[in-house]
């Protein structure tokens, strides 16, 4: 009889964020501090290894975490991965696997929800690109919502 039973726990976090925007500065010091403070933090420039399959390698990584920390950028929406990334995160919080939390650095909450602004503009070349009406789209419209939504930390600046 096949068990159904939940993935194991490797990662106490995972850290969703666009690295153009935040790798080197607020997450990189974000990830220093969780690691100096022994907590197991998955970041994607550390943890991934040559070879890997990056998609499967990630997604493995969320439903390997205990938390998942989305870092909203004014650029994070531009990029599907991390619409990926959001949507899986969501779909683990959904099903009980994955408590998540939010930091909107320099983007107002709601712009990440409804989109507006630079998430406008990213959601309209994905619907250019994937069709207005796909399901991979909806996906991360409904993530971006969900994941707008909760409660989270709200920086300018620093």
């Amino acid at each position: 009889m096949a068990s159904s039973s939940k993935p194991k726990r490797i990662y106490d976090v995972f850290l969703s964020f666009r690295g153009t925007d935040l790798g080197k500065n607020f997450v990189g010091h974000l990830y220093t501090a969780l690691n100096q403070n022994g907590v197991h933090t998955f970041i994607d420039s550390e943890e991934l290894r040559k070879g890997d399959q990056i998609s499967v390698a990630l997604m493995k990584a969320i439903e390997e975490s205990c938390i998942a920390i989305i870092v909203f950028s004014e650029d994070y929406a531009s990029s599907w991965w991390c619409l990926e990334e959001a949507a899986k995160i969501m779909e683990c919080k959904e099903q009980g696997d994955l408590i998540v939390f939010s930091v909107f650095y320099k983007v107002e909450p709601k712009e990440v929800r409804t989109p507006r602004e630079s998430y406008n503009k990213a959601m309209n070349k994905h619907e250019f690109k994937f069709g207005k009406d796909s399901e991979k789209v909806k996906r991360w419209k409904k993530a971006l919502f969900d994941a707008g939504g909760l409660s989270g930390w709200h920086l300018n600046e620093g």
